[in-house]
């Protein structure tokens, strides 16, 4: 790692970061072989067609992990430990759909003793037409600057 993420002393309640990404058919499919979930929703067209959403979607869980790399990256090489995640979703996500998660730093709490300190954090997934698809709100603990 080379710790071109941001450090704890770096953050200030207010600050903001987002990442995109454009979901693809293998998103879903990966999706259902990584949880082993093969609800016919993600997996059979035919079933999907019938449905409400008209169109396979992908798992709840690949978006909330998606929303979660965000974070990964931001603190990229500076993250001790994803603490807490809670995500609720709102709108499907189908392929094709290009996800945008936005998240703003909501408090931070001093852990000295770990050398740094946890962000507290609560964020919004949108789709390319700005409809919110997942909140979530998180917790990690972070490396402050040697």
């Amino acid at each position: 790692m080379d710790d071109s993420g941001r450090w704890y002393d770096e953050v200030k309640v207010g600050d903001t970061f987002s990442r995109s990404i454009t979901i693809t058919d293998t998103h879903l499919v990966l999706g259902a072989g990584l949880i082993g979930d093969f609800n016919p929703h993600h997996v059979n067209d035919e079933f999907a067609k019938a449905s409400r959403y008209g169109t396979r979607i992908l798992h709840g869980m690949m978006t909330s992990a998606l929303m979660g790399g965000a974070v990964g990256m931001y603190f990229h090489g500076t993250a001790v430990a994803y603490l807490e995640h809670a995500a609720r979703f709102k709108a499907p996500v189908r392929a094709g759909d290009t996800l945008t998660t936005t998240w703003t730093v909501v408090d931070v709490h001093d852990k000295p003793k770990h050398g740094g300190g946890v962000v507290v954090l609560t964020g919004a997934c949108r789709d390319q037409h700005g409809t919110v698809v997942a909140e979530a709100d998180g917790k990690i603990l972070v490396q402050a600057r040697p």
